[in-house]
């Protein structure tokens, strides 16, 4: 923050278009400002707090009130899906209270009623997403909105919700945020916060510091060609289009001054004089720098690994390249990791075959196991995928230009029309090297729990830092899912605002192929024994890792909610012992 001792500073609290009413407008049109005196202390609003969005029935017309049911239907510790008639609710009751908020997961639109509730707030079934119930707001992610709350009164014994139609129908809601106050007075080339990368933790960061009323300039610049977007997609959905699988629109970024460089890189960063400089030699002055460049793919060794249809997937025009000259041919996926397993799941029905590479002898051993590994692989040999195993790629062979042929080590010829690399990724901080900022033998950034690196106002999240796990004794630890970019970026912001906000969120992940999911939660690097409830051959089971006597991980497959049970016990800091799940 750059505070100019006792002068006024204006922040313009800007309301979501679909939020705003004419009443609140001032004559103007424009959203009116609100004007705080500041003292010479750099102080942080909390928009929320403010009258400006209190009422959101302004509308009359907008408005429905029903009656749900009686106070006695529910008990402590339940939840209700109720209809309103032009939308749904969910009901909650907790320590004798009743809360209303959106019944549907802002994230991908899974129903909470069928999720946890603990401790004033719900976590979803599906991807971990966790709500207050008082509120509404985002506690833990992944996903960018929150629920909207309604309000509850008790009448007679009855239930009733008052609850706004437009909210019932969308069921999210965009927190208040900031404006920048004078954008067109700033030097083009400096900004108060540089954010480097577009992902979850770039774009996370960004907002957060918006929803806490910062009010000055925030850049955020990715190699990337497209604003941020929902990157799981690319293996999971891989006909996706940029537009359709964009975290938020264009106006979004334009409405909360959140600028975004595309296709831009930066080559080197100088922490002394706090300046990024570009690969096209252009300069940035920064106050604050967010590092969140993720992931580089590996690429094969092997001779042709530059031929024309040998794919990395980075971007949605590489899915969307790969989903088009794989169909009716025959495909070739080198790496048995998640995006080598969802691309191959994703293309099973489309290719004319689907051939899998693997070093390992069981696909996702390291990370699930044997037996899960085994049982996995078996459902995608029913789906007409064939498995290579324990041996890698020696060479690809072309035909005019074109790929033809994946020559194996074990002498196996494979005929390719199209391959897909995904045999890992490294950190993508090669541009980091002379900077001074710490980072490991692996390449990895290492930060604290507040995302600091070693250098002041410098922080770094997401895929490309080491950080430490509370759940795992503080070990520092890389991981690389969704869930945890978005936690990253959120701790960032609040620390650059001097929040002093530490993590100690518990790490979510799922997979996609076939339709199944695989949901997991906690940390299970290291495990020494896998304790299975269920069926594996039915593909309905809980698998609980352990270390020594404690369970470190859990991972289920048609066994909703039992991970997102975990991850709330986890979260509570409580130890699940090997003999209580045997």
């Amino acid at each position: 923050f750059w505070v100019v001792p006792a002068v006024e500073v204006k922040i313009e609290v800007v309301i979501p278009e679909k939020e705003r009413s004419k009443e609140e407008m001032s004559p103007n049109g424009k959203a009116s400002p609100l004007i705080y005196k500041v003292n010479g202390t750099a102080r942080h609003y909390h928009l929320e707090e403010h009258p400006i969005a209190s009422n959101p029935y302004h509308n009359p017309k907008d408005v429905v009130e029903a009656s749900v049911c009686h106070v006695k239907d529910l008990e402590n510790g339940q939840m209700r899906e109720v209809d309103l008639g032009c939308g749904k609710a969910l009901l909650i009751k907790e320590s004798g209270e009743f809360h209303a908020v959106g019944h549907k997961c802002p994230h991908y639109g899974a129903p909470l009623v069928k999720g946890v509730l603990s401790k004033g707030r719900v976590r979803c079934p599906w991807h971990g997403a966790c709500f207050n119930i008082g509120t509404g707001d985002i506690e833990d992610f992944p996903g960018l909105d929150s629920l909207p709350r309604f309000q509850v009164k008790i009448e007679k014994e009855k239930v009733y919700i008052r609850a706004s139609k437009q909210a019932l129908q969308t069921q999210r809601r965009t927190k208040v945020m900031a404006k920048c106050i004078s954008l067109s007075n700033y030097n083009l080339s400096s900004t108060n916060v540089l954010i480097i990368g577009a992902g979850a933790a770039g774009l996370v960061c960004a907002e957060t510091l918006r929803q806490e009323g910062f009010s000055d300039r925030i850049v955020m610049c990715t190699l990337d060609r497209h604003l941020p977007y929902d990157r799981p997609k690319l293996s999971k959905s891989m006909d996706s289009h940029p537009e359709q699988i964009a975290l938020r629109p264009k106006e979004f970024f334009c409405t909360y001054d959140i600028e975004v460089l595309t296709e831009m890189q930066v080559a080197a960063v100088d922490v002394k004089s706090k300046i990024a400089v570009f690969k096209d030699g252009f300069k940035m002055e920064y106050n604050k720098l967010l590092i969140a460049t993720g992931n580089t793919p590996k690429t094969l060794s092997c001779k042709g690994k530059e031929m024309e249809n040998v794919f990395n997937i980075r971007t949605p025009e590489d899915a969307n390249r790969v989903v088009k000259l794989a169909t009716s041919k025959n495909v070739v996926i080198v790496g048995a990791s998640f995006l080598g397993m969802e691309v191959a799941a994703y293309l099973a029905e489309r290719a004319h075959s689907v051939s899998l590479v693997e070093l390992e002898h069981v696909p996702f051993k390291k990370f699930f196991g044997e037996r899960v590994g085994r049982a996995v692989m078996k459902m995608f040999e029913n789906n007409r995928v064939k498995f290579y195993m324990q041996t890698e790629v020696s060479e690809l062979r072309e035909q005019e230009g074109k790929l033809k042929e994946v020559v194996l080590k074990s002498g196996k010829v494979l005929r390719a029309d199209v391959c897909v690399v995904g045999v890992g990724a490294v950190p993508a901080t090669g541009f980091l090297k002379q900077s001074g900022i710490n980072i490991d033998s692996k390449g990895f950034i290492v930060v604290n729990k507040m995302m600091q690196t070693n250098i002041p106002g410098v922080f770094a999240a997401g895929d490309a830092v080491t950080f430490p796990l509370a759940l795992r004794n503080n070990k520092k630890v890389n991981v690389p899912h969704w869930q945890m970019a978005h936690m990253h970026g959120r701790i960032a912001a609040l620390n650059m605002l001097a929040h002093g906000t530490e993590i100690s969120t518990v790490p979510y992940l799922w997979t996609a192929m076939f339709g199944k999911s695989i949901r997991y939660v906690g940390h299970g690097e290291g495990f020494d024994d896998v304790v299975i409830q269920g069926d594996l051959d039915e593909l309905k089971f809980v698998a609980f890792y352990t270390k020594s006597d404690e369970v470190v991980a859990v991972a289920s497959m048609n066994y909703d909610p039992i991970v997102s049970k975990v991850a709330e016990v986890l979260a509570a800091g409580r130890t699940i012992r090997k003999r209580d799940v045997e």
